[in-house]
């Protein structure tokens, strides 16, 4: 019920006493936009992604780098925060992505496929910025809504 009634004021935009919430809520908003200047509020200058994929820049610039790539595919991709749950100095955040791939994903171009996958992010907040970032993907379910992967 807790997680509920926050996403809530969350998505009422409401301000926060919580500067673990508030670095959070920065960052959905950044991925919800793609607005590189959001990066600055959400992330801390020595930001260390702890699950960074092959060929993503460490530091502020890989968040900035995969939002480009991924917008470059879905242009119209929205990101919301269903559930923000803070304990002491970490978050947890559940992601839903969701758009329609109309640009092209390497040499992959879109026909309007749906794009609608999860994700799960963790998160370390020191002074009120994301320090330490773990992430998990459905990647796959991304992968098959964009052709890539063809479903069993």
């Amino acid at each position: 019920m807790q997680a509920i009634i926050l996403a809530s004021v969350l998505a009422a935009g409401a301000a926060h006493a919580d500067p673990v919430v508030d670095a959070a809520r920065a960052y959905v908003n950044f991925w919800n936009t793609g607005d590189p200047a959001l990066i600055q509020t959400a992330l801390a200058p020595n930001f260390i992604d702890r699950t960074l994929p092959p060929g993503r820049e460490q530091g502020i610039n890989g968040p900035v780098q995969a939002s480009r790539l991924f917008r470059t595919a879905v242009p119209d991709l929205k990101a919301e925060a269903t559930h923000i749950l803070p304990n002491g100095d970490h978050v947890s955040v559940r992601y839903h992505f969701s758009g329609h791939f109309t640009g092209k994903f390497g040499e992959v171009q879109g026909q309007g496929q749906t794009v609608d996958f999860q994700a799960f992010d963790l998160y370390r907040v020191v002074d009120g910025r994301i320090a330490e970032n773990w992430h998990l993907e459905d990647n796959l379910t991304l992968l098959q809504q964009l052709g890539i992967i063809t479903p069993p």
